[in-house]
């Protein structure tokens, strides 16, 4: 062959190596939760989206899925680990029944804020935890916002524990929830988190607990008479993706996505922060009543050793190593 014609084959050879590359298929992720369009969950996967796709040079598409669209969160749970939706954003109280050491965050009063929280969970603490979900093929790829819970009812103000006497008050699937609200004299109705706006406008339950982000973002406050700024836990939104499909992508897309779940979950908080103000400045014009000083104290009282109620699956020694961590971030 001529050195003419060897050149030419060569060049058309390389030419169809890099259209090929060039029109590669993208790698398609679908990301699903169940917040609205304005929820903490939505804030940050918009943020995620467009990080990862900027980073990756359009090799990464994601699609959103949001408001339940795939489901619930238990559901989507299902769905991450079984590997029909790429990635998710679940509460930590929903992932419970699949790790049962998620029930930490259902220990009251655990964190007394949120440079507490961000030290736990940025740190050693937020590395046991995603061991402890990888072993049930959940891939953490970070821990996201969803804020401290407060509660809200239709009955009447909620100042000190013995104003939660027999309100019926929506809480998660969960033991400690249930024997949360038994400790305050109130009676624990589980209800799916997307049929709760319906359960409160047609009185099934008096109440429920969530940070005000949530309570803002989906509309609670409209069939809500009362709030109570007890923050008397904190839920972090669990960044969860299929482990196995994680670790088998390009190890530099693996990477992407990683370090856009940990730009956005500094992104995410900041915002949140900011607009806490403003989301419950909007609350009370429409003439919801505020208390913003419960007696935290009593509260903290009356359920102190809760944590014993999950002492089975819940090691107490994480429960202290989260109690040293927060001593130290003070």
């Amino acid at each position: 062959m001529k050195k003419s014609t060897l050149a030419g084959f060569f060049v058309v050879m390389w030419a169809a190596l890099l259209g090929s590359a060039a029109f590669a298929a993208p790698v398609n992720i679908k990301f699903a939760h169940s917040g609205s369009l304005e929820h903490q969950y939505n804030i940050g996967a918009e943020h995620f989206k467009k990080l990862v796709e900027e980073a990756s040079g359009g090799e990464m598409q994601i699609t959103i899925f949001p408001q339940g669209q795939l489901g619930g969160e238990r559901e989507l749970a299902e769905s991450v680990r079984m590997g029909t939706v790429e990635i998710g954003a679940v509460a930590a109280s929903n992932m419970a029944g699949f790790v049962p050491e998620l029930q930490v965050f259902g220990i009251p009063f655990l964190f007394p804020g949120r440079e507490q929280v961000y030290a736990a969970l940025d740190g050693s603490i937020g590395s046991e935890l995603a061991e402890y979900m990888l072993k049930k093929g959940f891939a953490s790829l970070s821990f996201w916002e969803v804020g401290f819970r407060n509660m809200t009812n239709n009955v009447r103000p909620v100042k000190v524990p013995a104003d939660m006497k027999d309100l019926k008050i929506r809480v998660q699937e969960s033991k400690i929830w249930i024997e949360f609200m038994r400790r305050l004299g109130a009676v624990a109705t589980p209800i799916p988190f997307g049929e709760l706006y319906t359960a409160l406008q047609q009185k099934v339950t008096d109440g429920e607990e969530n940070p005000i982000a949530t309570i803002y973002s989906m509309k609670f406050y409209e069939v809500q008479k009362y709030i109570s700024m007890t923050g008397h836990t904190y839920e972090p939104a669990l960044v969860i993706a299929n482990a196995k499909w994680l670790e088998g992508l390009d190890p530099k897309h693996r990477e992407i996505l990683k370090d856009a779940a940990a730009k956005t979950a500094a992104y995410q908080r900041e915002t949140l922060a900011q607009l806490e103000k403003e989301r419950l400045e909007a609350i009370r014009k429409t003439g919801v009543e505020i208390e913003e000083n419960p007696d935290k104290a009593a509260f903290a009282e009356v359920t102190k050793d809760l944590y014993k109620v999950v002492s089975d699956v819940v090691p107490e020694a994480l429960v202290q190593r989260i109690r040293d961590e927060v001593a130290k971030a003070r």
